[in-house]
């Protein structure tokens, strides 16, 4: 059984635990702190578990080449790259103020740190799992120092090989046993043929002892439905009040009605897998009682008979006699009352049977 944890209070992970479902926000706030309660309020309203942002240091994420080079996309917020990340950017105050709203709302509120600093802030503003982005699963410095927090952690694992990711899990492991795992494909939007769900079941394999996850950039929700047939503990979807917003990451979004459509679909999928014991369920009984098939007589058979194989055929009969699955067991066996053509072969009327073959 994976390792499960608490990841917010009051809701565990792994196990039987429900999947925990993560409303990624991102920037997809457009740099609007009250769009971004909408986005809280909107994902809490559509059954998500955690709100979760992106918490940047600028100057300690970017170097200065890097915030002063121009940038002329449709997206952009500014005419250098770094004025568009500014304009993005909440200061600490906001993110309190987001936080409080959040608890005000009722649901989780985290962030990924985006850089050493910003995990230091997001660690003082008492967050209740940290967040590492793919750009810093194989940032080994950044994983050591975010894992000594202590505080529970999910690791995406976009751009990286498995062999890396041995390394992340040791690297983590050493200083933190609270942490997951996603599969994850940094691209925007992500190509079904570029998923590569299965690397859920390798994760599985490799790190049996920590719950595995999918952090999904699809269009559509039935990949991320798929991951958590495949037993993802975790599922992250960046969501977005409009997909036609400036931006990179909203036409890789979940629009409300979409993010609702997820959490229902994954509800269910987690009620459809049930125990894994294969056994008749009470549900099926009027089925079985209806159409079950059972054991028929080809011919008369006269009571001290000694029965054959071709004496008896499967049908469903009325009364039900003996289970069709048991036909072979009745050759060699002596009826003790006569048994009519085409009628039932019921079990008192077989010398030696035991009804429930537990003999």
């Amino acid at each position: 059984m994976p390792l499960t944890f608490e990841l917010c209070p009051g809701r565990m992970i792994g196990g039987d635990h429900p999947c925990f479902i993560i409303a990624e926000i991102g920037q997809n706030h457009q740099g609007d702190i009250e769009i971004a309660k909408k986005m809280i309020k909107m994902a809490k309203d559509q059954g998500a578990d955690c709100a979760k942002f992106q918490k940047s240091e600028l100057e300690h994420k970017f170097n200065k080449k890097a915030l002063e080079r121009e940038y002329n996309s449709v997206h952009s917020w500014g005419k250098t790259y770094g004025d568009h990340k500014r304009h993005l950017e909440f200061s600490h105050d906001q993110y309190r103020e987001l936080k409080k709203y959040a608890e005000e709302v009722g649901i989780c509120f985290t962030a990924s740190g985006m850089d050493e600093m910003a995990v230091e802030f997001l660690h003082e503003l008492n967050v209740p799992f940290l967040k590492v982005g793919s750009g810093d699963t194989n940032n080994f410095p950044y994983l050591e120092k975010t894992a000594k927090k202590g505080r529970p952690m999910v690791v995406s694992s976009g751009m990286q090989s498995m062999e890396t990711m041995r390394r992340v899990y040791k690297t983590v492991k050493k200083h933190n046993p609270n942490f997951a795992i996603l599969q994850c494909t940094s691209a925007y939007p992500l190509e079904a043929e570029d998923v590569n769900l299965r690397v859920i079941t390798e994760y599985q394999k490799e790190f049996p002892d920590i719950p595995i996850g999918y952090s999904g950039h699809e269009s559509g929700i039935s990949i991320s439905v798929a991951a958590v047939a495949m037993g993802a503990k975790v599922i992250e979807r960046h969501v977005t009040l409009d997909k036609t917003w400036k931006g990179n990451d909203h036409e890789a979004s979940l629009e409300p009605s979409e993010l609702a459509e997820l959490v229902r679909s994954i509800r269910l999928v987690e009620r459809a897998q049930g125990t894994g014991i294969k056994q008749m369920l009470p549900c099926e009984k009027p089925c079985h009682d209806k159409l079950g098939k059972s054991l028929v007589a080809t011919v008369k058979i006269p009571k001290g008979t000694v029965l054959t194989q071709d004496m008896l055929t499967v049908k469903v009969a009325e009364p039900m006699g003996i289970a069709a699955e048991d036909i072979f067991q009745m050759v060699g066996k002596t009826v003790t009352k006569d048994v009519e053509e085409d009628g039932s072969l019921l079990p008192e009327v077989v010398d030696g049977y035991c009804k429930k073959r537990k003999c």
